[in-house]
């Protein structure tokens, strides 16, 4: 409440001293005969911008008011949606953190073909040994009343065939990104999960996330005018030849197949369009050893209807975060910017602030809310958003490989 007022006040502050202020203009103007070009196309956009009061002020103070949580609000006690991971790998790890602090689902199950992590994981989150599987009697979840949801933390290839299993177990699916190695992958997962009548979700955590909530809504809204260039980069130094992601079979390719597809995503979600056509071009390899089946680092450039450019890369090669938007009229960034966080970000108006929060509750938390409420998840969080991230990144691959410009219209 006080948030609100405190909002509502700095807005009427803001337009009576723009009407102030107008009206002085317009008597110097008449008074002294001033004819100047800024003075005629003064508006109460142009007054907030210059001044500093704007949107990147007000709206940063509102948006961020929206994330502190509500002492009043009771916390959920209901019936919390039970899920189960599907392969136990580092990521599954950070998953069961988020799991510790969610109010809408619990960690009740697992899928792994190791027996030493079943037996760790049963110890340290009491798992029952009905919830226990392998992957060779996975598909006996079905007869299971107690998992209502598999989530798929395996590497990227096996992506279709646990979804799909899953989908035919009659379980709701979250499927790690990227969705699968080729588009024709998540096509047939978005069938199977349709004809089983269950929702697919992808995991974009960053959907959830206030940051990156907030660029969104500063590209969309245009609140600095029409995003007009768009840089974002990730990536990290690897050195271990032994880990799945270097080897294509299992990966379907390097750092865009990891990291990159978090600068297609941002670069989609901040303009709120689709790309058009796009450039690519694969960096250089650095170590022969470790990248004889992956790339080392690609860049890429997307064209989108609206007029932006996005120049997006991502490595394998060093250790870099960051997005950039220039707008017509201001500019807005995050460093870092669309890993795990916390994060830091600024735009032309000043430094935005924002809580730091746990992505993973964020995430399994919106999505387990939603399907146990019956309702539709958002499109923007379902294998559809991930068929177009894998349509793009492929059309990155080609044009990186060929040297051409690839339409994607």
């Amino acid at each position: 409440m006080f948030y609100s007022a405190l909002i509502s006040i700095l807005k009427y502050i803001i337009d009576f001293a723009f009407h102030i202020i107008l009206q002085f203009l317009k008597l110097c103007r008449r008074k002294f005969k001033i004819k100047t070009t800024a003075m005629k196309k003064i508006s109460r956009r142009y007054f907030l911008l210059n001044t500093g009061l704007a949107v990147g002020a007000t709206a940063t103070a509102a948006s961020s008011s929206s994330f502190i949580p509500d002492k009043n609000i009771k916390k959920y006690d209901g019936k919390k949606l039970n899920i189960a991971l599907c392969g136990l790998g580092n990521y599954a790890g950070i998953l069961a953190e988020g799991f510790a602090t969610s109010e809408y689902c619990n960690l009740a199950g697992v899928i792994t073909g190791h027996p030493a992590k079943a037996e760790q994981w049963k110890k340290q989150y009491n798992i029952p040994d009905k919830n226990i599987y392998n992957y060779e009697n996975f598909d006996t979840i079905a007869q299971n009343k107690d998992i209502d949801l598999v989530y798929v933390v395996l590497p990227n290839s096996m992506h279709k065939e646990y979804t799909i299993r899953a989908a035919q177990a009659g379980k709701h699916v979250i499927c790690e990104k990227p969705m699968a190695t080729s588009v024709q992958d998540c096509e047939a997962m978005i069938a199977a999960c349709k004809k089983a009548n269950v929702q697919l979700a992808i995991g974009y955590r960053l959907h959830y996330e206030p940051y990156n909530l907030e660029i969104k809504r500063l590209g969309q809204e245009k609140v600095f005018g029409p995003v007009r260039l768009i840089e974002a980069s990730l990536g990290y130094n690897v050195t271990d030849a032994n880990q799945w992601r270097l080897h294509k079979a299992l990966s379907g390719g390097g750092p865009l197949m990891n990291v990159g597809i978090y600068c297609v995503q941002c670069s989609r979600y901040v303009t709120g369009e689709e790309p058009v056509s796009v450039t690519a071009q694969f960096g250089p390899v650095t170590n022969s050893a470790l990248f004889n089946e992956v790339e080392a680092s690609v860049m890429w450039q997307l064209q989108f209807p609206g007029g932006a450019v996005a120049n997006c890369s991502s490595t394998y090669n060093c250790n870099v975060d960051r997005f950039f938007a220039s707008a017509e009229n201001g500019q807005f960034e995050l460093s870092p910017a669309i890993s795990y966080g916390p994060f830091v970000g600024k735009t032309s108006n000043g430094p935005m602030q924002f809580p730091d929060i746990n992505q993973q509750t964020a995430q399994l938390d919106g999505i387990s809310k939603l399907i146990l409420e019956n309702k539709h998840l958002p499109d923007h969080i379902t294998g559809e958003e991930g068929l177009k991230d894998l349509k793009i990144m492929e059309a990155i691959y080609e044009s990186a490989g060929t040297g051409k410009k690839i339409s994607l219209v």
